[in-house]
């Protein structure tokens, strides 16, 4: 599965997953690691090739994070990218100094297309620049490949000891061809065949779990999503009845989704079932509650605890199953990395199931790759890429208090928005878009009657990482007849918005 491996050292870069992601588009097997990783554990796992990501500090910094200087006697081929490309001259002899002018946003670069890391490029490309400091001086050895009016030194290279630096990010969409740099890269100077395919991660998944659990015991908390629903099949495929699911069905869910997820979970895959209908439990829980980070951490909590009874009830097993995905173990943190954010499924084991071993069968794949993964089971496509749906589900679609009566308006009115997308054609080009139930209420008239009633405010973005995103221009005559139809088919609803910010500076979801 992992024949080619190139490993991205994390300098604290925005963009650091993505990087990760672009090298595994390009067939070859990826792993993000702390900067400050072992020159004998880079060793041990023997890549290809090695990226510096960017980051937000300058190399001559006090504290600024820097990797062993042995990394350039390893004959490893690298790719600095920004912070990376700065870090390498400090570190080989050059000289990185504050710019006079900052550049910020895609910039017109001149290149030498006669390196291989602009194999196949004209002689200018627009890529995204971010950086406050810039190379003044290249070390021995290095020779300019590429320049900018603000910036001499925007792409540099050693050929005799395959080490590249450019100051732009050519992970970002906004760079031109980026992709193609990475890919110049990996296949021409790291010369990686590409051969990671998540046909072959399947295959030796199953065999790895078969042989891991073999006829023993295992339980895993199914929410529903797509993650933990692709661990589950991968699971089933190892060890069939050996698998038990517990589907804590809190009631959040969209419209029928706790039904459909019964469904394909019974009766496509034969899957050892448990679902626990929970919505009044969590209902009485989140009554009068407001705050959105205290509703997720009640729905956190309260999940922990019915998963904890039903399990409970079947005694001790071998192993318990999570669906955690690499974005979830990169943004917990890595090494000494900045935490982004804490995940539930990573770090400490959780302390309520009587079971000896953890099981994190996704934990090496990005979220595209758990889809197609997912694809390869034979998981139906449309639980497949269901819409990205937040862990506390509506709860947080919900501005304010939560009731059942706000719960079934919105789950009327999302279902709504959704089908009519659905039937405009648009669901593969519009990334997220779901209804969101404010807590406005404002004056209508419906059948010569003055009304009262509830605000749904429609929310669609387009983006390919989630970091980034723009709202999407859904035609007119789409957004006229999903508010004719929610305004006269759910009721207490007499107002219908649409959501014109992209992000940043907003948020995708509103909580």
């Amino acid at each position: 599965m992992k024949n080619e491996l190139v490993l991205i050292l994390d300098f604290g870069g925005q963009y650091n997953q993505l990087i990760a992601r672009r090298v595994r588009e390009c067939n070859v097997y990826s792993e993000v690691v702390p900067f400050d990783i072992s020159i004998e554990k880079i060793k041990e796992k023997n890549p290809k090739g090695i990226i510096f990501t960017g980051g937000p500090a300058s190399v001559y910094g006090e504290n600024s994070p820097k990797c062993n200087p042995e990394i350039f006697n390893l004959n490893i081929p690298i790719l600095g990218i920004c912070y990376g490309m700065q870090l390498m001259t400090n570190t080989l002899g050059g000289k990185v100094a504050r710019a006079a002018k900052r550049e910020y946003g895609t910039i017109d670069v001149n290149i030498d297309n006669t390196s291989l890391l602009f194999k196949n490029f004209n002689s200018h490309n627009i890529f995204l620049m971010s950086h406050t400091d810039y190379v003044e001086l290249l070390p021995d050895g290095f020779k300019n490949i590429g320049s900018t009016p603000s910036c001499p030194n925007a792409a540099i290279e050693n050929i005799e000891k395959n080490l590249y630096g450019i100051q732009f990010h050519p992970e970002v969409n906004n760079s031109v061809n980026g992709t193609q740099v990475i890919k110049n890269f990996l296949f021409d100077v790291c010369k990686c065949t590409g051969d990671w395919q998540i046909s072959s991660f399947v295959d030796e998944s199953i065999k790895n779990l078969k042989t891991k659990i073999g006829d023993k015991k295992a339980l895993c908390a199914l929410s529903g999503g797509v993650d933990s629903s692709v661990a589950a099949v991968l699971l089933n495929k190892a060890i069939g009845k050996n698998l038990t699911c517990i589907f804590v069905d809190h009631g959040l869910l969209r419209k029928n989704e706790g039904d459909e997820v019964e469904d394909i979970f019974r009766n496509q895959f034969d899957i050892n079932l448990i679902r626990v209908n929970a919505k009044d439990r969590f209902l009485n829980k989140l009554a009068s509650v407001t705050d959105p980070e205290k509703k997720r951490k009640i729905i956190g909590e309260e999940f922990i605890r019915v998963f904890e009874e039903e399990a409970k009830k079947i005694g001790a097993v071998d192993f318990l199953v999570q669906g955690t995905i690499y974005p979830d173990v990169i943004e917990s943190g890595l090494g000494k990395s900045s935490v982004i954010k804490s995940h539930h499924n990573v770090g400490g084991l959780p302390d309520y199931v009587d079971f000896k071993e953890i099981v994190e069968p996704l934990r090496d794949l990005f979220k595209d790759e758990v889809r197609k993964t997912g694809l390869e089971l034979g998981i139906p496509e449309n639980l497949v890429f269901r819409q990205p749906f937040p862990g506390p589900g509506l709860a947080i679609r919900i501005i304010g208090d939560i009731t059942d009566d706000k719960l079934n308006i919105l789950k009327e009115a999302d279902s709504i928005f959704r089908e009519e997308i659905a039937n405009a054609g648009l669901n593969k080009n519009i990334n997220q878009y779901f209804a969101v139930l404010t807590n406005l209420k404002s004056v209508g008239v419906m059948g010569d009657e003055r009304t009262y009633d509830y605000t749904i405010a429609l929310r669609a973005v387009e983006t390919t990482d989630f970091m980034t995103g723009i709202w999407s221009k859904i035609p007119y005559e789409v957004l006229e007849k999903v508010s004719s139809r929610i305004v006269n088919e759910v009721s207490h609803v007499n107002r219908v918005v649409y959501d014109i910010t992209s992000k940043p500076p907003a948020t995708i979801e509103w909580e």
